[in-house]
């Protein structure tokens, strides 16, 4: 069913929007929360929430044109959420290994000031990803957004792992640049 047709049924107030979306995005967004929470029951779970989070913002909310996305992001969140709540998140090394990768590029935010100033930086992040090439902002955002290993990002495109490692790399000395040039200090 095309996304459109799942978010009437939302803004009608059908259950059946649900099993649509459980049916077109299941699979997805078990897998997003797999990644961060290591654990099939609770990602099953985190998956649950993330249906019921999309009943109760749709309506006011409509996403049309970007529900998987929409949905991608409650699941992180949900996701994120969880592990910080079972503390699996400071055990976890993937997402340990993550941080400080992007700990490389991205100042830390340790007084009031920076977490005010997050907003900013995530606009800049974003302006920076819409410079980069199609493929690097893929390789990006599958690698610290949706938390893929270098493999499933190589395999997804058909190209070598030292590829998507070298992509990587590259990325985070440049954006560390461009933050640099925009007035962040690191």
């Amino acid at each position: 069913m095309e996304d459109d047709k799942i978010i009437d049924l939302f803004f009608d107030r059908d259950e059946t929007a649900i099993f649509h979306t459980r049916d077109k995005y299941g699979k997805h967004l078990n897998a997003v929360s797999f990644r961060i929470t290591g654990d099939g029951l609770t990602a099953e779970e985190c998956v649950n929430d993330t249906y019921l989070e999309a009943w109760n913002r749709i309506p006011p909310s409509e996403p049309r044109g970007y529900f998987s996305a929409f949905l991608s992001r409650i699941v992180r969140n949900i996701s994120i959420n969880r592990c910080v709540e079972k503390e699996r998140l400071k055990r976890n090394a993937f997402i340990t290994e993550l941080s400080e990768e992007m700990e490389q590029c991205i100042p830390a935010s340790s007084d009031v000031e920076s977490e005010i100033d997050g907003m900013e930086l995530g606009m800049r992040i974003s302006d920076f990803l819409y410079e980069q090439s199609r493929i690097k902002r893929i390789i990006f955002v599958r690698r610290y957004y949706y938390m893929d290993s270098v493999k499933q990002i190589s395999d997804a495109l058909g190209c070598s792992e030292s590829r998507v490692k070298t992509h990587l790399f590259r990325m985070r000395n440049d954006l560390r640049h461009y933050l640099e040039k925009e007035g962040y200090e690191l």
